[in-house]
C-alpha cells in the first residue's frame, strides 16, 4: 500500500482466527516484518481469552472480536494485561457475537486474514469481499460450502489461498498462462494410515488418528487428513479457485509433505512448489500476494541427500476423494451438505461414539440421501440456503450414527 507522498506503509491486517494455529503464525510473519504489515483487528472463539487479550495489547490493535462470551469478562482480560498500554489511551473496540468475525472482516482492511475452522466462516468471508479487502483464505470450508456466492462476490485475484497445497499451486501458475494447463497434482502426506487397508482401519482410535507425521493441527483437521476428507476438500476448492474441471485435478501421496503441490503443462513439463513442511510462506504470501517476503519460512537444504516419495492414492481403503469430487461436480448445496455431515461424523469419532471407517461411509449416505430432499430443488443458492442445507446434514448424521439424543459408545 503507498500513501498520497508515495512512501509506502504497511498494509492493515484482520486475522479472523488469532489464536489458532494460522492466526498465532501470522503474527509470526508480522512482528518480523513490520514495515509491511499492521494489525488493526483480530478475533478468536473465546475459548482462551489471556492468549487473545496478549495478542491485543502485543499488536495494539483497534478492534478484538470474540465469538461467544461476555463483554466485560474480555475487557477485563485485555485491561489486565494491558499495564502501561492502557494507561497510555490503549482502549481496543470490543465485539461480541457471532457477528463479530463479519463485522471485523467487513472494516474495509486491505488484506483479511480468514484462519476460522469450518463453514462459520462463510459470511465473514462474503463480507471481505464485499468490503473490497483481498481475501488470504485458510478457511477453504467457505468457499466449499459457498461456492457460486463466493465466486460470485469476489474480483479477479481478490481471493488468495492460504492452504499449503493451493499456495503452491498459485505459485506454479505463474510459470504459464491457463491454456497451457494440463492438470493440477495435489500432493497428500497420506496421514497417519498410508498404507493400511480398509479392513486394518476398522479398530483405529482417535488417539491414532491424531498422531500426524508432518504436521501439527487442530483435531478436526487432522482427522480429516487420516481420513483425507480434508484432501477432498482440497480437490474441491482447488476446482473453485482455478477452474479447472474435476478430471484435471490429481491427488498423490507424498509422505514427506515437501512438495507442496504441483502443476503439469501441456508441453509435459512439471513446475512444483518446494519447502520444508511449514506454513509460513503460505500464510506470509496470503498477505503480502504478489510479493514475496524474505526469510518468511524456513528452505530445503541441498546440502543434505533426501529422498521424496509419491504413491498413487488407494481409494478402496480412502474413498474421501472420489466422494468429495462427485459433491464438488453436483455443486450447488452438496459441498454443505458433505462438509456438514463430515464434522458431525468426525465429532462422534473424537469422542468415541463411532468407528473411523463410519465417518465417511455416513458422510455418503447423507449426501446420497440430499439428492432425493424436496430442499435440493432450490435454484437460487444463497446464504440461508447452504445454512439449512447444512442444519439437515447434521441432524440427518446423528440418526444415522444412531447418536440423536443418546449418549451410548459404540463397543
Amino acid at each position: 500500500m503507498t500513501d498520497n507522498g508515495g512512501v509506502t506503509s504497511p498494509r492493515s491486517i484482520v486475522i479472523l482466527g488469532s489464536t489458532g494455529s494460522i492466526g498465532t503464525q501470522a503474527q509470526e510473519v508480522v512482528a518480523a516484518n513490520p514495515e509491511r504489515f499492521r494489525v488493526t483487528a483480530i478475533s478468536a472463539g473465546g475459548g482462551n481469552l489471556d492468549l487473545l487479550a496478549r495478542q491485543a495489547v502485543a499488536l495494539g490493535v483497534q478492534a478484538v472480536g470474540v465469538a461467544r462470551g461476555e463483554r466485560d469478562i474480555v475487557a477485563a482480560a485485555i485491561h489486565q494485561v494491558a499495564g502501561e498500554a492502557r494507561r497510555q489511551g490503549f482502549a481496543p473496540q470490543i465485539i461480541v457475537g457471532p457477528q463479530a468475525n463479519t463485522e471485523l472482516a467487513a472494516s474495509g482492511a486491505d488484506v483479511v486474514l480468514n484462519g476460522i475452522a469450518g463453514s462459520i466462516g462463510l459470511r465473514p468471508t462474503l463480507a471481505a469481499l464485499q468490503a473490497g479487502s483481498t481475501l488470504a483464505l485458510a478457511n477453504k470450508e467457505s468457499l466449499i460450502v459457498g461456492g457460486s456466492l463466493v465466486k460470485a462476490a469476489a474480483r479477479p485475484g481478490q481471493i488468495v489461498p492460504v492452504d499449503s497445497e493451493h499456495s503452491a499451486i498459485a505459485q506454479c501458475l505463474r510459470g504459464g498462462s491457463a491454456d497451457e494447463v494440463r492438470r493440477l497434482v495435489v500432493t497428500a502426506s497420506g496421514g497417519p494410515f498410508r498404507g493400511r487397508s480398509r479392513a486394518e482401519l476398522e479398530a483405529v482410535t482417535p488417539q491414532e488418528a491424531l498422531d500426524h507425521p508432518t504436521w501439527a493441527m487442530g483435531p478436526v483437521i487432522t482427522t480429516n487428513s487420516a481420513t483425507l476428507v480434508n484432501k477432498g476438500l482440497e480437490v474441491i476448492e482447488a476446482h473453485l479457485l482455478f477452474d479447472i474441471p474435476f478430471e484435471r485435478i490429481e491427488v498423490v501421496i507424498h509422505p514427506q509433505s515437501v512438495v507442496h503441490s504441483m502443476v503439469e503443462f501441456i508441453d509435459g513439463s512439471t513446475i512444483a512448489q518446494v519447502s520444508p513442511p511449514s506454513m509460513l510462506i503460505p500464510i506470509a504470501l496470503g498477505m503480502a500476494w504478489p510479493d514475496r517476503v524474505p526469510g518468511a519460512g524456513p528452505s530445503v537444504d541441498w546440502t543434505k541427500a533426501a529422498s521424496w516419495d509419491f504413491f498413487p492414492l488407494d481409494e478402496n481403503a480412502f474413498p474421501a476423494v472420489a466422494l468429495a469430487r462427485r459433491v464438488g461436480a453436483a455443486g450447488s448445496c452438496f459441498p454443505a451438505v458433505f462438509n456438514a455431515a463430515n464434522e458431525e461424523c468426525v465429532d462422534a469419532f473424537l469422542a468415541g461414539r463411532t468407528r473411523f471407517v463410519d465417518i465417511v461411509d455416513t458422510v455418503e449416505r447423507v449426501v446420497d440421501e440430499w439428492s432425493s430432499h424436496p430442499e435440493n430443488d432450490t435454484k437460487a443458492l444463497d446464504v440461508d440456503t447452504v445454512l439449512s442445507a447444512e442444519t439437515w446434514a447434521r441432524h440427518r448424521a446423528n440418526e444415522v450414527l444412531g447418536l440423536a439424543g443418546s449418549e451410548t459408545l459404540v463397543p
